[in-house]
């Protein structure tokens, strides 16, 4: 009899992981607002850089953590999050930068050129909130 309480434990945990169940969406705060301190949209800059991440109207807590209200940073770089993806873990690549320990700011080396960045609040499993919290696109040129 254990077993088969095993097995449908199994069962139940793989389904709600494979169906999204166990990773609702966390609620936005809401006028809550990510933005870019230190850049604005046109900027020139020399590698590497640092960048200050601003957030009003919610607070900073590191991934895993879950308190209502809280998120973390993540450096989007030359790319988009819209649509379906809004819904999704953030991944994590070069262009996907997470700061899941709560960082508040970080220096970046990107190659000379233009490039675009976005910083999106993402909540203890790097899923954006609902309604998004995310900055304007910003275009910086590195010299």
């Amino acid at each position: 009899m254990r077993f088969w309480k095993i097995a449908l434990a199994s069962l139940v945990a793989t389904t709600v992981s494979l169906t999204g169940a166990a990773s609702a969406q966390s609620p936005s705060m809401e006028g809550a607002k990510v933005y870019f301190v230190n850049l604005k949209d046109g900027d020139k800059v020399k590698s590497p850089f640092k960048i200050i991440f601003g957030l009003s109207g919610m607070g900073v807590a590191p991934a895993g953590i879950d308190k209502k209200g809280t998120g973390h940073h993540h450096l989007i770089i030359d790319e988009k999050i819209d649509g379906e993806e809004l819904e999704e873990n953030i991944p994590k690549d070069e262009q996907h930068r997470h700061f899941g320990g709560g960082q508040t700011e970080a220096t970046i080396e990107l190659s000379a050129g233009k490039h675009t960045l976005q910083l999106v609040l993402g909540d203890k499993d790097h899923i954006p909130h609902v309604a998004p919290v995310k900055s304007d696109v910003i275009t910086v040129t590195v010299e």
